[in-house]
């Protein structure tokens, strides 16, 4: 499981009245902090931990505080200040130097589970919206409803709003986007698909896989994939816009398969489709998929990857995924130090 809000709430939600349980949500944060606002995680009664909202430094420390709540029945507002010496977050190690300001809040049938099980039923069905969480003062009850609307940018943040239901509310709320998590398709279940499958399940991200020859893709080598696709390759461009598919992969090492995937693809709402191969190949895929390059709506990454020296399947595959994010995520894909 990853820590993306689907796979959280899709552990709580069959477990939602067997337990107590509460909800952290990071609300603001100033300087450099390992999770940014509408970060979440779930704590329960049983000792579950669902998230996490630190590197690993924190999580003790706001498991004890979401106790408090479940024994006072009262929300609470914390900070954890790692710019002060005399600040807990600073002795537990916590290191970015910057200040986290957290929200825990019951969860429970009586307040509607703070739409969370709205929540896990949209992203369930891959419909994105906004959750909206009121920040109380402490103690005060917790208020949160879900709205259904489209997100475009997947890479959207959380930010603090005026209240939404009522002008004379002086509260402030988070409004959170809510965003499936990436649906990849991988075209081409050889065996160098393996490592790639495994490493898109591993980010969170659903994986669905289509190749029409018999001896590929099959369901011992890739069990961990969404969906297995039968059928010509026509039916990629329904099975895209039905399944709300954000990217695709043609590494099938077969340009007439590549190519028929491509012209399924060429019109479809997806952000990014990779090419594995040299140019020249790349070339042979257009003539045969018979589109012009320029029209394409979506980044076409041919040859697919970033240049870090990958040679092996483990090591190509994370060079295709680290650019596939960048692209999906409206990132450079650039070091970060700027040693590179």
């Amino acid at each position: 499981m990853s820590n993306h809000l689907s796979h959280l709430l899709a552990q709580w939600y069959p477990h939602r009245d067997n337990a107590d349980w509460v909800l952290a949500t990071i609300y603001q944060t100033e300087g450099p902090c390992y999770r940014k606002p509408g970060a979440m995680m779930l704590f329960s009664s049983q000792g579950d931990q669902l998230g996490m909202l630190s590197g690993g430094c924190l999580e003790s420390d706001i498991g004890v505080n979401a106790r408090k709540v479940m024994q006072t029945n009262k929300s609470m507002l914390v900070c954890y200040d790692g710019t002060d010496e005399d600040d807990l977050s600073f002795h537990l190690g916590i290191g970015c130097g910057g200040t986290i300001y957290i929200m825990l809040q019951q969860v429970h049938a009586a307040n509607d589970y703070l739409s969370l099980a709205q929540v896990y039923d949209a992203l369930k069905h891959r419909i994105s919206g906004y959750l909206y969480q009121s920040i109380v003062e402490q103690g005060n009850d917790a208020q949160a409803y879900f709205e259904a609307k489209k997100v475009t940018n997947i890479a959207a943040t959380a930010t603090l709003i005026p209240s939404p239901l009522n002008n004379d509310d002086k509260t402030n709320w988070l409004a959170t986007p809510i965003v499936p998590e990436p649906h990849l398709l991988v075209v081409g279940g050889g065996i160098d698909a393996r490592p790639l499958v495994n490493m898109a399940e591993q980010l969170g991200w659903k994986v669905s896989l289509w190749d029409p020859r018999p001896a590929n893709a099959r369901k011992e080598y890739f069990s961990n994939v969404s969906h297995i696709i039968k059928g010509e390759a026509e039916v990629l461009t329904t099975f895209a816009a039905e399944k709300d598919v954000n990217a695709a992969i043609l590494m099938s090492h077969n340009v007439s398969i590549d190519a028929q995937a491509l012209k399924a693809l060429a019109n479809t709402n997806i952000q990014y489709l990779a090419l594995l191969g040299p140019n020249n190949r790349k070339q042979q895929v257009i003539t045969q998929a018979e589109v012009v390059e320029q029209s394409l709506s979506f980044t076409f990454a041919g040859p697919a990857g970033l240049e870090i020296g990958g040679t092996l399947p483990e090591s190509i595959a994370l060079s295709i995924l680290a650019e596939c994010h960048a692209s999906l995520f409206n990132k450079s894909a650039q070091s970060i130090s700027h040693v590179l």
